[in-house]
């Protein structure tokens, strides 16, 4: 909106119907493009009515069929803008353009007219119908010639409307206004300056309209002139001679570079074709240009290898048979499309580990068939191998070894020779020769130990196997066959050989004899491990043998000591506590471990409530008080047993008397020496019967009678007197680990008269533990005997031995 200056008109008219009703009218002056709810005018005002009446008449607007632009509010008596009003949407050129409409009351009915005058502002820009104008003019057109250009339209009027154009550029034409009685204006465009296509072929014109409002607005439109062109000029090549570069081995199809022919000319006559002219076959299969756009193309293969440089004629001929040409030198570049040819001339298929320092294995030749750094070629070879290649001459290498070789270590080398180039991309060529380490005799066989310690159980069967021992050689074939040989020496001065031998081939050690661990618990020997190479080499190690125990042997009683010939009893006196101790059973097993670990357990016992036997340490102990009611003669049967399995045993008699006083003692054991002169008779008779049956031993064996008639005198006398023999045992038995043996020392000192039942008898302390022996004999020597009556009459074997 150009001018915001609301000039208002009001205009009243009144004048006396013949319904009695009042009607005046009022214009007003606005605008277009006024805001929504801007002011028009004062109705209430200009018109001369009271607010209060437009609120009982009811007021209103009536505008017919028009569209509502304008409001009235009652409240304030106003004309109110109630639509955006486009003066060009509204009245086009029209003007005036207005705006008319009637307010309307009630009671009594009154009407006014009101005339709203839109006035126009400067809000359209003249614009041309056309984006552009076109015009194709000659080059031979005289000066002065005219055109004539479109006009512009502009939708405000008046002063707002199109004013004026202009031309620009003006080098070969002016602009020409022609006016019409109408008020439109006419516009031509006159050539100024004759044209020249070959300077400029495409001329471009800006028209420009203005108009004349505040502030002034333009549209333009944009004129463009082709020159045309008279054929008067022949093609010519912008170059005399084209150079480019060509990567050999480029695709097919490549465009390699584009020749240019111009002429001057337009259309037919500057129309150029291209070709080539004046080459060999050679060319034809590699080039071809296009005979339009004067493109070159490489339709063979190129190889720098081949050619380094090529020539080609280019010609250019227009419509007319003019022609030109030019010259294209292509300049072959190389690239490294070729890998290094390794030729292996001569090569070795073994050497003997050891073979000396730079020992040549393999001689090659290495070509590469590119140029400048594509050809240059270095080799080295791959891995970690005692082998480096050394360049002898130009194209020449060698393979020598670089460092001791050990078949032990590598029986075998795949050695991989590779050479590249150093292009880029750098290409390589490899090739990989084998080659065998033939074996030498230069490792001694090594045992999987140091030393070597088996088991075998006593008792074994000979020739059982022990285990083996294992040597390897690092060597191969004959140098890697192991014998085993059992070393000379002895044990215990006998040879070793007779207690083990080793299997030359396998190493096996087999036990020669049977084993007793109570003879020997271990030893040792060497076996020695040789190669079968050439001097051989040999190792040697010790082996140990450890022999296990077998619970083979039972437990052998040591005291109480079982005669043939006499009797041993125990003394308890009456007045005895609990846990007093009778005696102890003392036993030994020769074997070791587990297999000697001794238990002692009460078997049998005249009164089992009376006595106890200690289970690992045998003391035999009274578990009650001993009463007058007891019995004198008690016997107990204890079984030693061993810890083995399966465990073995053996049983020991024990007499004990149960008495304050020997002869109470002696009154209940009378009975006892008919059973010793039994046996005594029995010893006479065999060996009376012996002196019978050898007659060359008769000397002796009367000697032996006369000892034995003699001895049986004697016991004969100490049956008489009827004295008990209590022998004297030696402090030979002590306590070793509170098992096997006595804990006390046991001395006994006997004093007697002849014919006396009442004899001296001195005990020494022993654990408040007395001995009585009766002994026909009364020799004092303890024997072991085999069998004996028990002192309840009961049949029973004093020392057994269970397996």
């Amino acid at each position: 909106m150009l001018n915001r200056t609301m000039r208002r008109q009001v205009l009243l008219f009144f004048s006396m119907l013949s319904l009695s009703s009042v009607m005046g009218q009022v214009s007003y002056s606005i605008p277009e493009e006024m805001a929504k709810g801007s002011l028009v005018g004062n109705i209430a005002q200009d018109l001369g009515l009271d607010l209060k009446r437009l609120k009982t008449g009811k007021a209103r607007l009536h505008v017919g069929n028009s569209a509502e632009y304008i409001e009235l509010n009652k409240e304030r008596g106003v004309l109110l803008i109630k639509e955006r009003i486009d003066r060009e949407a509204l009245c086009k050129q029209t003007t005036p353009c207005a705006l008319h409409f009637q307010i309307i009351l009630e009671n009594p009915i009154e009407f006014y007219r009101v005339t709203v005058e839109i006035t126009d502002i400067n809000d359209n820009a003249p614009i041309f119908k056309m984006n552009s104008m076109l015009f194709e003019i000659s080059e031979s057109a005289v000066r002065g010639v005219k055109f004539v250009l479109e006009k512009a339209f502009d939708s405000d009027v008046g002063i707002n409307g199109l004013k004026s154009y202009s031309l620009n550029p003006r080098d070969n034409f002016i602009l020409k206004l022609h006016d019409h009685t109408d008020g439109a204006k006419e516009v031509e465009m006159i050539l100024e300056k004759p044209l020249d296509r070959e300077k400029q072929q495409e001329i471009s014109l800006i028209l420009t309209a203005v108009d004349g409002g505040e502030p002034q607005l333009s549209g333009t439109v944009q004129i463009q002139v082709t020159v045309l062109d008279a054929n008067d000029n022949a093609p010519a090549f912008t170059q005399s001679m084209y150079k480019a570069s060509l990567v050999e081995n480029s695709p097919k199809g490549s465009l390699l570079t584009t020749v240019t022919a111009t002429d001057i000319d337009q259309g037919s006559n500057g129309l150029v074709t291209y070709s080539i002219s004046g080459n060999t076959d050679e060319i034809l299969d590699l080039f071809e240009v296009d005979g339009t756009s004067g493109k070159v193309r490489l339709i063979g293969k190129i190889d720098y290898e081949t050619s380094k440089h090529y020539q080609l004629d280019i010609k250019a001929k227009d419509q007319g048979g003019l022609t030109d040409s030019c010259k294209i030198i292509f300049d072959i570049i190389d690239v490294n499309d070729n890998s290094p040819i390794i030729d292996l001339m001569s090569t070795t298929q073994s050497i003997p580990e050891d073979s000396t320092f730079q020992t040549v294995v393999a001689v090659m030749n290495v070509h590469d068939t590119d140029s400048d750094n594509n050809g240059v070629v270095k080799c080295f070879l791959s891995g970690n191998v005692p082998f480096i290649i050394e360049s002898t001459e130009n194209g020449f290498y060698s393979i020598v070894t670089d460092s001791d070789l050990d078949r032990e270590r590598a029986s075998e080398y795949n050695i991989t020779v590779t050479c590249s180039d150093e292009g880029v991309p750098s290409l390589s060529s490899s090739v990989t020769l084998t080659l065998q380490i033939s074996d030498v005799n230069d490792n001694a066989p090594v045992f999987e130990r140091s030393s070597y310690e088996a088991y075998i159980v006593e008792n074994n069967t000979p020739g059982l196997s022990i285990f083996t021992v294992k040597a390897r050689d690092a060597d191969w074939n004959q140098n890697a066959r192991v014998s085993y040989i059992l070393e000379d020496s002895s044990v215990n001065g006998v040879p070793v050989s007779s207690y083990v031998s080793v299997s030359a081939d396998s190493g096996v050690i087999h036990a020669v004899r049977s084993f007793d661990y109570e003879q020997i618990k271990d030893f040792q020997f060497r076996v020695k491990a040789q190669d079968g190479g050439s001097p051989p080499l040999s190792s040697n190690v010790t082996v140990k043998i450890l022999i296990k125990d077998q619970n083979d042997n039972a437990p052998q009683v040591l005291y109480p000591v079982q005669t043939g010939g006499s009797l041993v009893a125990e003394m308890v006196p009456r007045s005895a506590d609990v846990g007093y101790l009778v005696t102890k059973v003392v036993a030994v097993d020769v074997d070791s471990g587990q297999n000697a670990w001794l238990s002692y357990k009460l078997q049998k016992a005249t009164d089992r409530a009376l006595f106890e036997v200690g289970l690992q340490n045998g003391e035999i102990r009274t578990i009650r008080q001993v009463t007058d009611k007891d019995a004198v003669k008690q016997r107990l049967i204890v079984v030693v047993e061993d810890n083995g399995q399966p465990s073995r045993s053996a049983t020991v008699s024990v007499n004990v008397a149960v008495a304050d006083s020997f002869p109470e003692v002696l009154s209940e054991f009378t009975d006892f020496t008919h059973d010793k002169e039994y046996n005594d008779n029995l010893t006479f008779y065999l060996v009376l019967a012996l002196a019978v049956v050898s007659f060359l031993f008769i000397t002796c064996l009367v000697v032996i009678i006369s000892v034995k008639i003699y001895r049986w005198r004697q016991s004969r006398i100490l049956y008489h007197s009827s004295l008990p023999v209590i022998p004297y045992y030696p402090p030979r038995y002590s306590d070793t680990l509170g098992t096997g043996t006595l804990p006390h020392v046991y001395n006994y000192e006997v004093c007697r008269t002849t014919d006396s039942r009442k004899s001296d008898c001195k005990f020494g302390i022993a654990g408040s533990q007395n001995v009585l022996i009766m002994d026909p004999s009364s020799t004092g020597t303890m024997q072991r005997i085999q069998s004996e009556k028990s002192i309840l009459d009961e049949p029973d074997s004093p020392l057994e031995d269970h397996g």
